[in-house]
């Protein structure tokens, strides 16, 4: 619509330069008439080049927009309809707190040149973006100034926003540790919103409290040790401390609302799940990823490494 808008408009300009007012009137209608005919670039099936070359400036100049509703709607059907190995990686990942799920989303992304999805990135992003009425960003920011938990049907439909938008149609998305509980899986399928993969990162319980109580922040850099994998150097370590979250007690009570949901978000994909052992080292952890991936890349089965 933008794209007629602006054409009428600069052919009437230039047409007001050079004819009289009808001759405009009628190039510019020519014009529009003609933009009509131009092939929508969302439209066309997946994996066929475009035969404009505006369609392809088009596409890199403007990669973060939204796409209209119903053209969205229209491109992820020819986009389940194109050869498996045209379709763009649609990726959830899950796993305990302390899992190593950060580590391995950072690999997966690069690995698939994926775009990165996190709730809390969203969230901050449509607050900035849109406080109009009735945009999701006003929405978001009412229960957030509270300090409350952004309700399940308002972060759905920010995900389905999110994920309608140019980079993740064309290169794919990976979303991080979400959803959460079984109504945001229920919600998602009800919007049309399909993963191919299902990832859970396994640690024992045992395990993840370790990591937790291990970890140590260094104040100065920011960094995050820990005292057993990746201790500090001595000359730091009498100034870092370990963060409030960071106790068994506050572990525990998340592990245990953790388990509260996780098997019945489980159970929502189970025909695309994939499990990883995530209790070994990360690049022994990120080689599995790699396998169950390349394994599971286009199939609908549950496996396991």
């Amino acid at each position: 619509m933008l794209y007629t808008k602006s054409l009428f408009l600069i052919t009437l300009y230039l047409a007001s330069n050079c004819f009289d007012v009808g001759s405009a009137a009628a190039a510019a209608a020519a014009s529009t008439a003609a933009a009509k005919r131009r092939p929508s670039q969302f439209l066309r099936p997946w994996g066929v080049p475009s035969t404009s070359s505006s369609n392809k400036r088009r596409s890199m100049s403007d990669a973060s927009d939204s796409v209209a509703p119903s053209v969205v709607d229209a491109t992820l059907q020819l986009a389940d309809q194109r050869p498996p190995h045209q379709r763009p990686r649609r990726i959830v990942v899950m796993g305990g707190p302390a899992s190593g799920k950060g580590t391995q989303c950072e690999y997966i992304v690069r690995q698939y040149n994926l775009v990165h999805l996190s709730t809390g990135d969203m969230l901050r992003a449509a607050v900035a973006r849109d406080t109009s009425p009735g945009s999701t960003g006003a929405l978001a920011k009412q229960y957030m100034d509270r300090g409350e938990l952004v309700p399940d049907d308002i972060i759905v439909r920010l995900v389905k926003e999110r994920i309608s938008q140019r980079d993740c149609l064309e290169r794919g998305y990976l979303l991080d540790g979400f959803p959460r509980t079984r109504a945001q899986a229920m919600e998602l399928k009800k919007l049309g919103v399909e993963p191919d993969t299902f990832l859970f990162i396994d640690v024992p319980d045992d395990v993840l409290i370790q990591r937790v109580i291990g970890r140590r922040l260094d104040p100065v850099s920011g960094r995050i040790y820990h005292l057993q994998y990746s201790p500090p150097s001595d000359d730091i370590m009498h100034r870092v401390i370990t963060r409030n979250d960071d106790t068994e007690e506050k572990a525990r009570s998340r592990l245990k609302q953790f388990h509260a949901n996780v098997n019945a978000v489980k159970s929502c994909f189970q025909d695309i799940m994939v499990i990883v052992d995530g209790s070994r080292k990360p690049d022994e952890v990120a080689q599995s990823v790699s396998r169950v991936l390349e394994k599971n890349t286009w199939s609908q089965r549950a496996a396991s490494a």
